[in-house]
């Protein structure tokens, strides 16, 4: 499948949103579609709530970890749009928090917050 990516200008940097219908199950998966965007010039992304398995959202899985390590480890900032009230887990609630405090990785409700934390 082609990843396909919507590109934006936020001041000086260039952010992918992707497009494509694909379900992300791993950090193996995620790395592919950081480098799509990367090697088209983006260094942010903003995906959607829907594109990930509910095993990033379960947080014993590893695959939360996993996955923003890799925006760690290539400096790349991310976007996840979605409505995340909907999670009863304190602890879940608690890594979106502490990720939305540091910046690198981001948990919105819309694409306007998106772009705005990813612009900072």
């Amino acid at each position: 499948m082609e990843i396909q990516f919507e590109f934006y200008e936020n001041g000086e940097t260039k952010v992918a949103e992707l497009l494509s219908r694909t379900l992300i199950h791993s950090a193996a998966e995620m790395l592919d579609i950081m480098m799509g965007a990367y090697y088209q010039g983006a260094s942010s992304l903003i995906i959607h709530q829907g594109h990930l398995s509910g095993s990033f959202f379960d947080l014993k899985t590893g695959v939360a970890g996993d996955i923003l390590q890799k925006f760690s480890t290539y400096r790349m900032r991310l976007a996840i749009i979605g409505k995340f009230d909907n999670f009863s887990s304190k602890s879940l609630a608690d890594f979106i928090r502490e990720s939305n405090k540091f910046g690198r990785i981001n948990f919105c409700g819309n694409i306007e917050e998106a772009r705005l934390a990813l612009s900072k």
